[in-house]
Protein backbone atom coordinates (compact mmCIF):
# COMPACT_ATOMS: atom_id res chain seq x y z
CA UNK A 1 0.00 0.00 0.00
CA UNK A 2 0.95 3.47 -1.19
CA UNK A 3 0.49 6.34 1.33
CA UNK A 4 1.63 10.03 1.50
CA UNK A 5 1.15 13.17 3.27
CA UNK A 6 -0.99 15.10 1.54
CA UNK A 7 0.16 19.11 1.30
CA UNK A 8 -2.29 21.41 2.71
CA UNK A 9 -2.47 25.32 2.73
CA UNK A 10 -3.91 25.69 6.25
CA UNK A 11 -2.97 25.73 9.62
CA UNK A 12 -1.87 22.44 11.92
CA UNK A 13 -5.28 22.45 14.02
CA UNK A 14 -7.99 20.89 13.05
CA UNK A 15 -10.46 24.22 14.33
CA UNK A 16 -8.38 25.42 11.13
CA UNK A 17 -10.71 23.26 8.56
CA UNK A 18 -14.06 24.34 7.35
CA UNK A 19 -16.07 21.60 6.42
CA UNK A 20 -19.80 21.32 5.98
CA UNK A 21 -20.93 18.24 8.39
CA UNK A 22 -23.86 16.35 6.99
CA UNK A 23 -24.19 12.50 7.27
CA UNK A 24 -22.55 9.63 7.00
CA UNK A 25 -22.28 6.81 4.72
CA UNK A 26 -19.58 2.05 1.31
CA UNK A 27 -16.34 -1.80 -3.87
CA UNK A 28 -13.57 -3.94 -6.77
CA UNK A 29 -10.16 -4.93 -6.36
CA UNK A 30 -6.48 -4.15 -6.01
CA UNK A 31 -3.35 -5.56 -8.18
CA UNK A 32 -3.87 -2.62 -7.11
CA UNK A 33 -0.28 19.47 -12.61
CA UNK A 34 -2.39 20.88 -11.70
CA UNK A 35 -2.72 23.78 -9.30
CA UNK A 36 -5.16 26.32 -8.38
CA UNK A 37 -6.33 28.18 -5.15
CA UNK A 38 -9.90 26.76 -5.09
CA UNK A 39 -13.18 28.28 -3.05
CA UNK A 40 -15.99 26.43 -2.44
CA UNK A 41 -19.77 27.30 -3.57
CA UNK A 42 -20.99 27.07 -0.41
CA UNK A 43 -20.66 29.06 3.07
CA UNK A 44 -18.26 27.19 5.16
CA UNK A 45 -18.92 26.58 9.19
CA UNK A 46 -16.82 24.83 11.94
CA UNK A 47 -16.23 21.50 12.04
CA UNK A 48 -17.53 19.73 14.87
CA UNK A 49 -15.51 17.87 17.79
CA UNK A 50 -12.08 16.59 15.96
CA UNK A 51 -11.71 12.92 14.96
CA UNK A 52 -8.14 13.38 13.69
CA UNK A 53 -5.58 11.72 15.82
CA UNK A 54 -2.55 13.07 15.18
CA UNK A 55 -1.31 16.47 13.26
CA UNK A 56 -0.54 14.79 9.97
CA UNK A 57 -4.49 13.80 10.05
CA UNK A 58 -4.91 17.51 11.36
CA UNK A 59 -3.52 18.54 8.18
CA UNK A 60 -5.24 16.48 5.72
CA UNK A 61 -8.34 17.27 7.07
CA UNK A 62 -7.63 20.71 7.05
CA UNK A 63 -6.39 20.71 3.62
CA UNK A 64 -9.71 19.35 2.74
CA UNK A 65 -11.55 21.92 3.98
CA UNK A 66 -9.39 24.57 2.37
CA UNK A 67 -10.20 23.01 -1.09
CA UNK A 68 -14.07 23.28 -0.98
CA UNK A 69 -14.60 19.67 -0.37
CA UNK A 70 -18.03 19.10 1.77
CA UNK A 71 -17.42 16.31 4.09
CA UNK A 72 -17.58 14.73 7.45
CA UNK A 73 -14.63 13.42 9.81
CA UNK A 74 -15.63 9.92 10.62
CA UNK A 75 -14.26 7.88 13.69
CA UNK A 76 -11.94 5.33 13.70
CA UNK A 77 -13.40 1.72 13.48
CA UNK A 78 -11.32 -1.88 13.52
CA UNK A 79 -14.06 -4.35 12.07
CA UNK A 80 -11.37 -7.58 12.76
CA UNK A 81 -10.17 -9.88 9.99
CA UNK A 82 -7.99 -6.88 8.51
CA UNK A 83 -10.64 -4.42 7.96
CA UNK A 84 -10.29 -0.78 9.29
CA UNK A 85 -11.17 2.59 8.49
CA UNK A 86 -9.14 4.46 10.70
CA UNK A 87 -8.68 8.26 9.52
CA UNK A 88 -11.32 8.59 6.83
CA UNK A 89 -13.86 11.25 5.90
CA UNK A 90 -17.51 11.01 4.42
CA UNK A 91 -17.25 13.17 1.09
CA UNK A 92 -20.21 14.96 -0.02
CA UNK A 93 -19.75 17.06 -3.05
CA UNK A 94 -16.30 18.73 -4.50
CA UNK A 95 -15.40 22.25 -5.89
CA UNK A 96 -15.13 22.97 -9.22
CA UNK A 97 -13.27 25.71 -11.20
CA UNK A 98 -17.38 27.09 -10.95
CA UNK A 99 -19.66 25.38 -8.57
CA UNK A 100 -19.69 22.20 -7.06
CA UNK A 101 -19.28 18.34 -8.30
CA UNK A 102 -21.51 15.65 -7.14
CA UNK A 103 -20.07 12.43 -5.92
CA UNK A 104 -22.53 9.37 -5.58
CA UNK A 105 -22.40 6.04 -3.90
CA UNK A 106 -19.14 6.68 -1.91
CA UNK A 107 -18.87 5.32 1.31
CA UNK A 108 -15.69 6.18 3.85
CA UNK A 109 -12.43 6.39 2.18
CA UNK A 110 -9.05 7.73 3.88
CA UNK A 111 -7.82 11.73 3.99
CA UNK A 112 -5.31 11.32 1.53
CA UNK A 113 -7.14 9.46 -1.10
CA UNK A 114 -10.20 11.73 -0.31
CA UNK A 115 -7.35 14.61 -1.21
CA UNK A 116 -6.22 13.18 -4.41
CA UNK A 117 -9.81 12.38 -5.52
CA UNK A 118 -11.46 15.73 -4.78
CA UNK A 119 -8.02 17.64 -6.75
CA UNK A 120 -8.31 14.97 -9.93
CA UNK A 121 -12.17 15.55 -9.88
CA UNK A 122 -11.79 19.51 -10.00
CA UNK A 123 -8.33 19.55 -12.07
CA UNK A 124 -8.22 16.29 -14.56
CA UNK A 125 -11.66 15.25 -14.82
CA UNK A 126 -13.96 18.32 -15.27
CA UNK A 127 -11.52 20.58 -17.29
CA UNK A 128 -11.12 17.47 -19.64
CA UNK A 129 -14.69 17.70 -19.64
CA UNK A 130 -14.84 20.87 -20.59
CA UNK A 131 -12.20 21.19 -23.19
CA UNK A 132 -13.46 17.70 -24.88
CA UNK A 133 -17.00 18.17 -25.33
CA UNK A 134 -17.51 21.41 -24.39
CA UNK A 135 -19.71 21.06 -20.58
CA UNK A 136 -18.65 20.92 -17.42
CA UNK A 137 -18.88 17.44 -14.99
CA UNK A 138 -21.80 17.72 -12.44
CA UNK A 139 -21.13 14.55 -10.89
CA UNK A 140 -18.87 11.55 -10.60
CA UNK A 141 -20.64 7.93 -10.04
CA UNK A 142 -18.99 5.97 -8.32
CA UNK A 143 -19.47 2.22 -7.33
CA UNK A 144 -17.87 2.23 -3.89
CA UNK A 145 -15.10 3.06 -1.35
CA UNK A 146 -14.98 0.49 1.42
CA UNK A 147 -15.61 -2.90 1.20
CA UNK A 148 -14.47 -5.76 3.80
CA UNK A 149 -13.03 -8.50 0.97
CA UNK A 150 -9.91 -10.04 -0.41
CA UNK A 151 -8.53 -8.97 -3.66
CA UNK A 152 -10.36 -11.12 -6.22
CA UNK A 153 -8.85 -14.59 -6.74
CA UNK A 154 -6.76 -14.12 -3.39
CA UNK A 155 -6.48 -14.13 0.34
CA UNK A 156 -4.80 -10.84 0.64
CA UNK A 157 -6.87 -8.10 1.29
CA UNK A 158 -8.16 -5.14 -1.02
CA UNK A 159 -7.20 -1.33 -0.94
CA UNK A 160 -10.61 -1.13 -0.40
CA UNK A 161 -10.83 -3.48 3.38
CA UNK A 162 -8.96 -0.16 5.07
CA UNK A 163 -10.95 2.34 2.72
CA UNK A 164 -7.94 3.13 0.82
CA UNK A 165 -9.38 2.96 -2.84
CA UNK A 166 -12.48 4.14 -4.98
CA UNK A 167 -14.05 2.51 -7.76
CA UNK A 168 -15.82 4.67 -10.71
CA UNK A 169 -17.84 3.70 -12.97
CA UNK A 170 -19.15 6.53 -15.08
CA UNK A 171 -19.58 10.66 -15.15
CA UNK A 172 -22.39 12.62 -15.72
CA UNK A 173 -22.11 16.09 -17.15
CA UNK A 174 -23.95 19.38 -16.90
CA UNK A 175 -25.28 19.20 -20.31
CA UNK A 176 -27.06 15.73 -18.86
CA UNK A 177 -24.72 13.45 -21.34
CA UNK A 178 -23.45 10.35 -19.52
CA UNK A 179 -20.30 8.59 -19.86
CA UNK A 180 -19.94 5.54 -18.87
CA UNK A 181 -16.37 3.23 -18.24
CA UNK A 182 -18.19 0.57 -19.37
CA UNK A 183 -19.58 1.93 -22.70
CA UNK A 184 -17.35 4.88 -23.57
CA UNK A 185 -13.85 2.99 -23.13
CA UNK A 186 -15.01 1.58 -26.71
CA UNK A 187 -17.48 4.33 -27.68
CA UNK A 188 -17.43 7.15 -30.06
CA UNK A 189 -14.27 8.96 -29.95
CA UNK A 190 -14.72 11.57 -27.81
CA UNK A 191 -16.02 9.06 -25.04
CA UNK A 192 -12.31 7.21 -25.97
CA UNK A 193 -10.56 10.41 -25.57
CA UNK A 194 -12.18 11.77 -22.56
CA UNK A 195 -11.62 8.58 -20.43
CA UNK A 196 -8.30 8.06 -21.31
CA UNK A 197 -7.37 11.63 -20.76
CA UNK A 198 -8.97 11.01 -17.17
CA UNK A 199 -7.19 7.78 -16.35
CA UNK A 200 -3.83 9.54 -17.34
CA UNK A 201 -4.48 12.52 -15.28
CA UNK A 202 -5.48 10.24 -12.35
CA UNK A 203 -2.26 8.42 -12.86
CA UNK A 204 -0.44 11.51 -11.80
CA UNK A 205 -2.11 11.28 -8.25
CA UNK A 206 -3.00 7.82 -7.45
CA UNK A 207 -0.41 4.93 -6.24
CA UNK A 208 -2.71 2.45 -8.69
CA UNK A 209 -4.83 2.54 -11.00
CA UNK A 210 -6.86 0.11 -12.85
CA UNK A 211 -9.13 0.28 -15.92
CA UNK A 212 -10.55 -1.84 -18.74
CA UNK A 213 -7.23 -2.69 -20.23
CA UNK A 214 -5.84 -4.09 -16.95
CA UNK A 215 -8.50 -7.19 -16.86
CA UNK A 216 -12.17 -8.71 -17.04
CA UNK A 217 -12.50 -7.45 -13.58
CA UNK A 218 -12.20 -4.38 -14.48
CA UNK A 219 -14.12 -3.63 -17.51
CA UNK A 220 -16.85 -1.44 -16.09
CA UNK A 221 -14.57 1.06 -14.18
CA UNK A 222 -11.75 2.68 -12.95
CA UNK A 223 -10.05 1.54 -9.36
CA UNK A 224 -8.28 4.32 -8.20
CA UNK A 225 -5.77 3.24 -4.95
CA UNK A 226 -3.49 4.80 -2.49
CA UNK A 227 -1.60 7.99 -3.05
CA UNK A 228 1.40 8.49 -5.09
CA UNK A 229 4.77 8.75 -3.45
CA UNK A 230 7.41 7.74 -6.93
CA UNK A 231 5.67 5.99 -9.82
CA UNK A 232 2.65 4.80 -10.02
CA UNK A 233 1.34 1.30 -11.42
CA UNK A 234 -1.02 2.82 -14.12
CA UNK A 235 -2.86 0.50 -16.38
Amino acid sequence: MKQALVPCVAALALSACSVLPQSAGGASDRASSDQASTTASSPRVNAPAPVARNSADNMCLAGLGDAGVRFDPLPDRYLGQGCSTLGTVQMHALAADEGRLDVTNIGPVTCPVSAAFAAWARFGVDRAARQIFGSPLASIQTMGSFSCRNVAGTSRRSAHASADAIDIGGFVLADGRHISVQEGWRGDSRERQFLRVVQQSACRRFGTVLGPDYNAAHHDHFHVEGVIDGNSYCR
